[in-house]
This record gives C-alpha cells, structure tokens and sequence, in this order.
C-alpha cells in the first residue's frame, strides 16, 4: 500500500503538481479563482517571485517553505500542540493536515497519518543528505513542508513529518 501511494505521488509530480518557476527559471506571478475554505483545495497554483514570497514570509517561514529548510527539533510551535483545527500551508493557505491525523512521534516535529486528502500535497525525491527521502510539497505553492517515512502508525503506516513553520492552525470553531 506504502509503495502504490508513493507511486501515485510521483506520477502527480510527473503530470506537474510540483515547481513554481517557469522555463526562463523566473516564477510567472498570479493566481485567479482560488477559494480558501476549511477541507476544500484551492484549484490554482500560487506562483509569486521570490522578492514576494520574502515580503509575505517571516524569514524563518521563507528558509523552511522557499529554501527547504529544517527548523531545529523540539523548537516549533506545533510540535506538541493539541488544538482542534485544520492545518494550512503557511505560504498559501491551502488546507493540508487535520488535528485528527497529528500524533506524537517522538521526532520534535509535528507529525500526521495522513493529508486531508491525496491532491493538498505532493511527494517528490529528496538526496540533499546522501540519502534518497521523500519529500512533501504544497500542491498548489510548491513550497516545502518536510518528509514522509514509512515508519508511521496503523492505518496508513506512514509518518508526514512537516516542519511547524510551513504550517498555520486555524483553530475549529
């Protein structure tokens, strides 16, 4: 089941779920007719500059989304948190994660069974250690958000470790 789910993840990736920047290696600017609501998925890429995304992210959230970068262990602000709500891509708002899905995997990072559904994000290969990972991406930025492993729990036996500052809460209400 493991390896159909990551198959289905690189075909997505192949078909163009992932990437922001256009042939020239600049990031064509714009997005039109996207909804944000609670479970939806937005439908169109969010493709900005890199001068925007550093203007609409913190600096930590640009290293982390923009430069794949990794927050320390222990240190983000999710890692423990217990709140009811949906989890959104911090650089575009997309819904992703549920609180129902986050479990405490002992990492130091906020860890999730699954997404909310196969389309809020898409997996690709990472061999930026020497070692062959996969790697999460919004669907619709292309942001990085962290890793998924193989080690997860029952149902899906798969851990999305995702880094507190690719993520926003918005609490149930």
């Amino acid at each position: 089941m493991r390896t159909i789910l990551l198959i289905v993840a690189s075909i997505t990736i192949a078909i163009g779920a992932g990437g922001c920047e256009g042939p020239s290696g600049q990031a064509p600017t714009g997005s039109a007719n996207s909804h944000d609501l609670a479970g939806d998925q937005m439908t169109d890429k969010l493709v900005l500059t890199e001068q925007q995304w550093k203007s609409r992210l913190t600096p930590e959230q640009y290293h982390v989304l923009r430069e794949k970068g990794t927050e320390r262990a222990f240190t983000g602000k999710y890692y423990a948190a217990k709140d009811k709500g949906l989890y959104k891509c911090a650089a575009c708002g997309q819904g992703l994660f549920s609180w129902a899905d986050k479990y405490d995997s002992g990492s130091g990072w906020p860890s999730f069974t699954a997404p909310i559904d196969d389309e809020g994000v898409a997996a690709q290969e990472d061999r930026s250690l020497g070692v062959t990972r996969t790697e999460l991406v919004c669907s619709r930025c292309g942001s990085h958000l962290g890793h998924v492993f193989d080690d997860g729990p029952a149902p899906t036996g798969l851990r999305y470790c995702v880094n507190s500052a690719a993520l926003d809460l918005e609490p149930d209400k």
